[in-house]
């Protein structure tokens, strides 16, 4: 029997991940997997690892300052030096070597350069044709730019530029009051920035639960964010000390820096798939539940346009990996959770709303946030449930380190758990996960 080959394209989170689950699956595959950046692409060196590791120094930092006893111990400022050191461990000072060495470990043959469907059953990378029996779409996105006036003018940041600063601005206007606006305007305001954020929508993390925006707004301006809503951008221009950007408002914002936070665009035009009767959207590739996107064709991650989450993508690749290699697995995106790393976090799953849907919501006053900080900041939990079929659907958490708690909500909506198990269920006191059952309780007295 012939040995089938894979071809991947992207060697980053769910590339890698797709690897590791094809190889556990058939050891004698043959994997060829092209990458045109960095292995372990930008979760790695530009996005997850890099972000939370700068926002935790500042977090402790906030966290001491909060916590009575400790608070009166803390002096001086924060080491702009070991913040940045503490990226550069993290991330190996941007060199791939360990995750090159790690896909060479599971047999994999890792060909640096661009790739592109020359014809169906041929992808070039660089200068080499290579065949494949299966292609596997692993490509990724990049930072959104918007057509704003004027952009192509001025020195913007993006995740990537703003992540790997040396030197803190004097003052910055961030533009996407999403999840990587939030978390670095928090960041570079904790370091001292003047920070500006300005966001389009009506709340700040417009795609989750309005009262979770209204809440981490009301955070970031009592940390010293200008946080603006409803705020669109006209045009931007150069300074004399940085970016002028002029709103639809006629108001003008002056800062030495603009990040732009605007959202994320798939890698997946300009690859050759139309050869291959793939449909491709402005989301992605389409694919089915499979994650199939037409015969012999696979698409994961960013790339598949379902989600742009890391854990999403490596959901996916196990998926793919099950499917290619003779078995049948089918998605299900039902809790799908998603945490931001602002203080406090934000962390979401499922639906909230909906037909036959109803929702409660508990707020966090006391139990572990009385043994946590002083003073106590409120946050809350959100439940949403089927009435007629009583499981939950979804849920958001607003509080320290949220999304960590929210792993058993995440369970609970994925396998049906009965709301009266969840009411049977003992948390422990005191932690965060007690309000859990508080806000389950809330739940069931509304069904």
């Amino acid at each position: 029997m012939t040995t089938q080959r894979v071809v991947v394209l992207g060697a980053g989170s769910a590339g890698e991940h797709f690897v590791g689950a094809l190889r556990r699956r058939d050891p004698d595959v043959e994997i060829v997997i092209a990458e045109q950046g960095l292995a372990g692409g930008e979760c790695s060196y530009y996005a997850c690892l890099p972000t939370k590791t700068l926002l935790r120094s500042t977090e402790a930092l906030a966290a001491a300052r909060i916590a009575p006893g400790a608070a009166e111990a803390v002096t001086g400022e924060i080491d702009l030096e070991r913040v940045l050191w503490w990226r550069d461990q993290v991330t190996d000072a941007r060199d791939d070597s360990w995750h090159a060495g790690w896909l060479e470990d599971q047999g994999a043959r890792l060909v640096r350069g661009s790739a592109r469907v020359v014809r169906p059953g041929i992808v070039s990378v660089g200068d080499e044709e290579i065949s494949y029996d299966q292609l596997v779409v692993a490509t990724g996105s990049h930072p959104a730019v918007p057509p704003l006036e004027g952009i192509e003018a001025v020195d913007f940041w993006t995740n990537r530029e703003a992540i790997w600063a040396s030197s803190l601005p004097g003052s910055l206007v961030v533009l996407g009051g999403g999840p990587v606006g939030v978390e670095l305007a928090q960041f570079f305001c904790r370091m001292g920035v003047d920070v500006t954020l300005a966001e389009s929508n009506e709340h700040l993390l417009a795609r989750l639960d309005p009262d979770a925006g209204t809440l981490l707004a009301e955070r970031l301006e009592q940390d010293g964010i200008r946080v603006l809503v409803r705020t669109e951008a006209r045009r931007v221009e150069p300074s004399a000390t940085g970016v002028r950007l002029e709103l639809a408002s006629g108001d003008l914002l002056e800062a030495e820096r603009l990040l732009v936070a605007t959202g994320r665009r798939p890698r997946v035009h300009e690859l050759g798939l139309e050869q291959l009767g793939v449909e491709t959207t402005k989301r992605g590739v389409v694919v089915d539940d499979r994650l199939c996107a037409a015969d012999g064709v696979w698409a994961i991650g960013d790339a598949a346009g379902i989600g742009l989450l890391t854990h999403l993508g490596k959901y996916q690749a196990r998926v793919a990996a099950a499917n290619i290699a003779g078995h049948e697995a089918h998605a299900d995106y039902r809790a799908i959770p998603a945490a931001v790393f602002t203080d406090p976090q934000v962390a979401s799953v499922g639906v909230l709303d909906g037909d036959g849907i109803v929702s409660a919501r508990y707020e966090i006053t006391g139990g572990r946030l009385s043994t946590y900080e002083r003073p106590r900041r409120p946050g809350f939990v959100k439940v949403a449930a089927d009435a007629e079929r009583r499981v939950l659907v979804g849920a958001v958490a607003v509080g320290p380190e949220a999304g960590e708690w929210l792993g058993q909500l995440t369970l609970a909506i994925r396998a049906q758990v009965p709301l009266d198990v969840l009411l049977d269920t003992i948390q422990p006191y005191p932690t965060f996960s007690e309000a859990i059952f508080n806000a389950v309780l809330e739940l069931d007295q509304r069904l």
